[in-house]
């Protein structure tokens, strides 16, 4: 039986997240909690599910659901090559994404115009939709339409977002009510260790992203001061779109992560001082040698139009 386009999307995000991690050998996999975090409904969830455990990744338990089957990150993510595309995506959301990226369309449009500008089906463009908002440029409005969110799509732009950034993550390990997590802490370093061991070379750059914005995003909650995180989740949507675009050097990624492990070690010690530094001049040297990749790709869009 073919499955249709969003349930394979979601399994391979399924996948995605049991090579990273995140679903272990023997966890239930919760059709509800997938379909919450996926922002679909819980049907191409289900087909999802199906589909991975005839492909031996998942076993379905009759009236108990579906599980991590033993081995199942090894049947899942074949090794990327680095001469792979940066941002492996349908062409009609590339295309999306470029004219947003380009102020090609407006940022607010109503579905039968994008059908139209793009020859799609209403459930084409229900797919590519629900990518957008997961990826976080994109949004329902009340009543009609869509709304496409601001984005860094500029050189400068992806600068400022670096340096508000040094501003505010390196403080927020100051501020008083800062309280260390140990589950935090433990996870993040679950998670940087397992792409140190093996994951910077099999998984795909959106995914390394991912988990690259996870690592802060749950850092600076220990602030436990609900602005420093709104603020640093805002704008991390802004720069994805232009960073999913540019290559992933992943030799650069073994280095942020140890740089990740390092800070984690700090803060574990109670050092937090001494772990604010480490994160501005973490943030400092991502500045120093992202820019040129997000430039360099932002001119040779430019030329191309």
């Amino acid at each position: 039986m073919a499955v249709r386009a969003l349930a394979q999307n979601i399994a391979n995000e399924i996948s995605l997240l049991i090579t990273a991690g995140e679903l272990e050998p023997g966890q239930p996999v919760r059709t509800q909690a997938l379909a919450d975090r996926f922002g679909v409904s819980r049907s191409p969830v289900r087909e999802a599910l199906v589909t991975l455990a005839e492909q031996g990744v998942l076993e379905q338990i009759e009236n108990r659901g579906f599980f991590v089957k033993d081995g199942a990150s090894e049947l899942v993510v074949e090794p990327v090559s680095d001469e792979a595309k940066p941002f492996e995506i349908a062409n009609e959301y590339q295309q999306l994404a470029e004219d947003w990226l380009k102020d090609r369309i407006p940022g607010e449009v109503t579905e039968m115009m994008l059908r139209e500008r793009y020859d799609l089906t209403k459930a084409q463009l229900g797919d590519i939709l629900m990518r957008a908002v997961r990826e976080g440029w994109a949004e329902r409005k009340q009543g009609y339409g869509w709304r496409f969110l601001p984005v860094a799509k500029t050189p400068e732009a992806f600068e400022q977002i670096y340096r508000f950034r040094m501003l505010i993550e390196p403080a927020a390990m100051l501020e008083p009510e800062f309280k260390l997590d140990r589950t935090i802490i433990e996870e993040q370093r679950r998670i940087q260790q397992r792409m140190l061991d093996t994951d910077i070379e099999k998984l795909p750059a959106e995914r390394l992203l991912h988990n690259g914005a996870l690592f802060h995003e749950e850092l600076i909650k220990m602030s436990n001061n609900p602005f420093f995180h709104m603020s640093l989740v805002r704008v991390n949507r802004m720069r994805r779109l232009l960073e999913y675009r540019s290559r992933v050097d992943r030799s650069r990624t073994v280095r942020q992560c140890e740089e990740h492990l390092v800070i984690l070690d700090l803060l574990e010690r109670g050092e937090i001082v001494e772990a604010s530094y480490a994160m501005r001049r973490h943030l400092g040297g991502a500045l120093s040698k992202k820019s040129p990749v997000a430039w360099s790709w932002s001119h040779a869009a430019e030329e191309k139009t």
